[in-house]
């Protein structure tokens, strides 16, 4: 009987042990990730508008089309960069990835409590390199720090209704990503 629950037990902990590398290891050996089909889109450092999603055709999976889409392919190996959209009438959200994926940051206009979102997009390196004698304080300036130098950046408009549509992608073409 012991025996039998040393082997249920070791064969748990090892279909755990590949369960979790499995899950771990496939973002990074996965080939059509939202970065690569975004490539050929979108321009390094340029927010760029995203097609609204069809039942035929959809560049990024799963959008809603409720929502005006803009994305920025981001690359600071040169140095930070600043980053503003308007808001717009209903809501507007950015969030920020890596090149894998990975979400580590994001604001909406509620919480910026401001008619434009703006920050500066840097690393942790970059942010040490900066003058520690500034006299701007941290509530006037938003500084995210990326913890790759290449990633995407997207932002999210809400219309409401079909006809606010138009309103919504205005305020992302007014958009600005650039070092």
């Amino acid at each position: 009987m012991i025996r039998l629950a040393l082997w249920l037990l070791g064969g748990a902990l090892l279909g755990g042990i590949v369960h979790f590398s499995t899950v771990l290891i496939l973002p990074e050996l996965a080939t059509k990730n939202a970065y690569s089909r975004l490539a050929p889109l979108a321009a390094v450092n340029t927010v760029t508008a995203i097609p609204l999603p069809t039942p035929e055709n959809s560049v990024v999976p799963f959008l809603d089309p409720a929502f005006a889409l803009a994305v920025c392919r981001y690359d600071i190996t040169n140095g930070p960069m600043k980053f503003s959209v308007p808001v717009s009438p209903a809501y507007t959200s950015v969030s920020f990835y890596t090149r894998h994926n990975v979400s580590y940051y994001a604001i909406n206009d509620r919480a910026a409590g401001r008619r434009v979102i703006e920050l500066e997009l840097m690393t942790s390196e970059q942010r040490g390199e900066l003058p520690g004698d500034e006299e701007v304080t941290a509530a006037d300036r938003l500084i995210v720090e990326s913890p790759t130098l290449t990633g995407l950046i997207v932002i999210k408009a809400l219309a409401v209704e079909p006809g606010h549509l138009p309103a919504a992608q205005a305020a992302l073409a007014a958009a600005k990503c650039a070092q």
